[in-house]
């Protein structure tokens, strides 16, 4: 999972922690298999590496790895839509639990995980002062 990872021009090792709801938290997301293999194949296409996707049948947890030039709230909007579009083709019934078109929420939540902890870093800042 701490894998570092050189892309061009950069070194980095930057992980996101994402958490979606369907639309109106209903427990639709009964084929998880293929709601897996929809966010998987996004992700390779963007070359964004899946460390662990979790599937609910109302909320779905995806933690991945990306390069540091995709903003975490890029990454959500085209997963969110790609899926949501390609989920709607696979399982039409899903329009009539989901009237309007959304699948998911337009909320989400991302948080961020790395090889070290915030103290680690600030101390390491502090030393680089003393050091000339």
């Amino acid at each position: 999972m701490s894998d570092i990872i050189t892309y061009n021009g950069s070194v980095c090792n930057i992980n996101y922690h994402f958490v979606w709801c369907t639309k109106y938290r209903k427990a639709v997301l009964t084929f998880s298999d293929d709601v897996k293999k929809v966010i998987t194949d996004i992700c390779k296409q963007y070359a964004w590496i899946v460390r662990t996707l979790e599937v609910m049948e109302d909320h779905v947890h995806l933690f991945i790895t990306t390069p540091p030039f995709d903003a975490p709230s890029k990454i959500a909007k085209i997963v969110k839509g790609s899926s949501a579009r390609q989920l709607f083709l696979l399982h039409p019934e899903l329009k009539k639990e989901l009237w309007g078109g959304h699948l998911w929420s337009p909320s989400y939540y991302c948080g961020t995980a790395g090889m070290v902890s915030a103290e680690i870093i600030k101390r390491y800042i502090a030393e680089q002062k003393t050091k000339k």
